[in-house]
This record gives structure tokens, sequence and C-alpha cells, in this order.
């Protein structure tokens, strides 16, 4: 037998359901006005009035784009920057968080304490720069790579959630012979997948977000990752678009794309492959985050 919801329920389901769409909409409109943007004719879109969908559809934003062989060269940085990031933080993270959940382990406590208390202070950028640059990284690829290995929060999230596996399957393990590597990689992390994807989106969009490390600490250009490449081209276009916007208006043999339809389709380049890559770990994201945050 149904129960009856009552009549203030329906009206706070309704209002629910209002907010939620409208909440969702305000969320992924900007990227929606970004994409049509990308797929619009740059000299239209700069008469306005161009909100769901492109008026003067083309492709000529993106052929142009890709013209740059710098896309290509920071895109494959950025690939490679991501997948050994990930690869190397989540090896490393695990490494750590395993060793830290042994309650019998000496030190403990201190190691612990030590890890939290390096979040606290740093020396900044210029102290950080100097290192970097003495461990010979502002000319290297590793740059993006070794400072990025380790982090405290997917450290606390990856232990806290190794807490939560019984202590009698590492026990047994131990009484059937097995050592502490064969324990971590046969036991604890086939159990700790929901996890190990979560924190690997964490890691991979942290690294393919990143352009400040690119633009603050890296010497060589022919190093730039995608997203300092799309900084540096957005900042070029942004200071000479009063006197292109001028030539274009003066010339009508002039192409349909602009400065501010050429950084439209930049944006579209760097976001699709998070966007494409997130559904396939989304159903391990909310499992990982409340396993590893509230058990334990």
């Amino acid at each position: 037998m149904k129960i009856k919801e009552s009549k203030s329920r329906k009206v706070f389901v309704f209002f629910n359901y209002i907010f939620l769409a409208a909440f969702g909409f305000i969320s992924l409109y900007p990227f929606w006005y970004v994409m049509v943007a990308s797929f619009n004719t740059g000299r239209d879109f700069a008469k306005g009035g161009v909100y769901f969908w492109p008026r003067e559809f083309t492709l000529e934003n993106f052929s142009h784009a890709f013209k740059d062989s710098r896309i290509f060269d920071s895109l494959s940085i950025s690939v490679e920057r991501t997948l050994i990031g990930v690869v190397l933080g989540l090896f490393f993270t695990a490494l750590i968080a395993y060793a830290l959940s042994i309650k019998t382990l000496p030190g403990k406590t201190f190691f612990t304490f030590f890890f939290y208390f390096t979040t606290i202070f740093g020396g900044g950028m210029i102290p950080y720069y100097m290192l970097l640059r003495d461990m010979g990284l502002t000319k290297s690829f590793l740059l993006y790579v070794i400072p990025a290995v380790y982090s405290f929060f997917n450290f606390l999230l990856l232990r806290t959630y190794f807490d939560s596996i019984p202590a009698e399957l590492r026990e047994s393990a131990q009484i059937d012979g097995a050592g502490e590597a064969k324990i971590l990689f046969r036991i604890f992390i086939p159990l700790a997948k929901p996890i190990l994807a979560t924190l690997a989106l964490f890691i991979g969009v942290g690294h393919w977000n990143d352009w400040f490390t690119g633009a603050y600490y890296q010497s060589r250009p022919a190093l730039y990752p995608a997203a300092t490449l799309l900084q540096k081209l957005l900042g070029e276009a942004t200071a000479s678009s009063t006197i292109k916007l001028g030539q274009e208006s003066n010339l009508s043999t002039m192409t349909s794309y602009t400065s501010q339809s050429l950084q439209m389709a930049f944006v579209m380049i760097l976001t699709m492959p998070i966007v494409v890559v997130y559904p396939f770990l989304q159903k391990y994201y909310v499992k990982g985050v409340m396993i590893g945050s509230v058990k334990g």
C-alpha cells in the first residue's frame, strides 16, 4: 500500500527539482556557451546574440588552432605528464598509506605528524624556485612529475581507506608467508579500486589543468604543457585584441575567425579530454570519497 505524500512534501520536492535544475543549468551553461562560440564564426559572434547554438556554424576556429605546431607538442607533454603523474602518484601514495596504516609500525605517530606538519608551512615561490633550479628541474620534463608525486590529502584518503580494511586479512596473509609487498599489491590495492580511481581523477585533473608550474618555473618554452600554452595564448590574444579587431573591421577579405573565437576553440581543445574521461570514473568517484573520508 502506497503512503500518500503530504502537500508540503510535494511542494518541497517540486521546488527542490526546480532549484537543482536551475543550479545545473548555471553550472553547465558557461561550458555550453564556450562550445557554441568555438563552433560559430568569430566575426558573426562579435555581433552578439549567440547564446544557445551557433548562428553561423564553422570548423575554421579549430582548423586554425591546430595549425599552430605548439598545440600538438603541448598536448603530448600534457598527456605524458598526466599519465606518468597518475601512475607514480598512486604508486608512492599507496606505499606511504599502507605503511602508515599498520598499527604496529614503529614511529607511526611521528611520521604522520611529520607529513602533516609540512602542509602547514611553505618557503614561498622564490625559495621553491631556487630549490627546483638547484635540482636541475627548471629545464626538465621532470619538473611536472617529481614535485607532484606526493599529496598529503591523497595520502590521508587512501590511508583512511586502508584503515577500514580488517587487520585480520593482513595477519592471515602473513601467516601464509606473504611479504608486505605481496600483501599490498595482492590484497589491499584490489580492495581499494574505488578510492584509487578517485585519486587517479584528482591527480589527473590536477596535472592536466596545471598551468602555474609551467608558466613560473619552466625555463624552456618547448616544454610548456597545454594549459600553460593556453594561458600564454590567451594573454597574447587579449593584449592584441584591440589592434586585431581594428584590422578585421577594415578588411572585408579577412578570415571569419577572431582572437576571441580562437580562445574558445583552445579552451575546448583542452577541456574535452577531461570531459570524455570523467564519465568512466564517475561511478567510483562518490563511492571512493565517501568511503575514504567517513570510515576509519
